[in-house]
């Protein structure tokens, strides 16, 4: 039996072709060049776009004065001969609608996705599940349409019921606010329940072995161990309405105002740039480098929302073995 151990190890290893290690470690030298090659041209995209929105920027605060800019509360730089450029109406008109969209959407993401975790049957879940992510992939152009032909005038209908008089107009925050939830909506959904399953089985079994409910387990076991991918979804939903051009842009309307009032229009940031880039405006003319300076205003709250929840998740990270 000792002498035969090596034939046989002999043979094995005699099967197959022999690598060749200078043809292993060229894969890998390539392999190691394409990924920091990747990595490299993410880098670099993100520093032309911070560029180019420096470059603009600079060149429309030459033209406009920066505390006129930053402090103003007038958004007029199309009609009339004086022209106005205070932010604040623009970034008013976003945080409206995208607290409309995470008031609607927030809660029923997370109160679906507890149910699609802990309450609903296998085969229930694998039917209702990937029928939420279809949501997401709809064009938000549909949802825009959506909401014109479908939320404002029920807006509009219900606004008559309740104080019998017409309350929405054609165009509201309201309307292209819930269009925007709706949107949202499978983001939360999705991720607050993949959150939620990832919590531990014996979490689960201990409060039950406590004398908990279901329902005790789910809202006072589960969910806290799931916040930090909770605080996930709700960042990722809520920066994603905040970036969101088509929905507003066709039901929100384009009166830049000051305003905390659902059911009036107002223009967000994003719809202003598409209004700007449709042609409303000369290429040369200060109210189009004003887009640029707007987009800036905009990559900044998305950068200090991204930065935010970061050191949210940090702080309520659970981590189990």
């Amino acid at each position: 039996m000792s002498e035969a151990a090596p034939t046989e190890m002999t043979e094995v290893r005699g099967r197959g072709r022999p690598k060749s290690r200078v043809l292993e470690a060229s894969w890998d030298v390539l392999a190691r060049t394409a990924l920091l090659g990747c990595a490299c041209f993410s880098i670099l995209i993100t520093a032309l776009i911070i560029g180019i929105l420096a470059y603009e920027t600079s060149r429309f605060l030459a033209e406009v004065s920066v505390v006129d800019f930053l402090t103003g509360l007038e958004w007029n730089p199309l009609l009339g001969e004086e022209k106005h450029f205070g932010i604040w109406p623009l970034i008013a008109g976003t945080l409206l609608v995208t607290l409309v969209a995470a008031i609607f959407a927030l809660p029923i993401g997370l109160v679906t996705a507890i149910f699609l975790s802990e309450y609903a049957p296998a085969r229930l879940r694998s039917v209702l599940k990937p029928v939420l992510e279809v949501l997401a992939g709809i064009p938000t152009v549909v949802y825009g349409f959506f909401a014109v032909i479908v939320i404002t005038p029920s807006l509009q209908w219900l606004g008559k019921l309740v104080s019998g008089e017409a309350v929405f107009g054609p165009y509201s925050a309201a309307a292209a606010g819930i269009a925007v939830g709706i949107m949202i909506l499978p983001i939360v959904t999705s991720l607050s329940e993949d959150a939620i399953r990832a919590v531990p089985k014996g979490l689960r079994d201990g409060a039950f072995a406590l004398g908990s409910t279901r329902f005790d387990a789910s809202a006072k076991v589960v969910v806290p161990a799931a916040l930090s991918g909770i605080m996930a979804s709700y960042l990722l939903a809520i920066t994603r309405a905040v970036g969101e051009t088509m929905i507003v842009a066709l039901a929100a309307g384009g009166l830049a105002q000051l305003t905390i009032l659902p059911w009036e229009q107002v223009q967000t940031m994003t719809a202003y740039m598409v209004q700007i880039f449709l042609g409303d405006a000369p290429a040369t003319g200060v109210e189009f480098k004003s887009s640029f300076a707007v987009a800036g205003v905009l990559f900044l709250m998305t950068f200090l929302l991204t930065f935010t929840g970061y050191r949210i998740l940090a702080r309520f990270r659970e981590e189990y073995e």
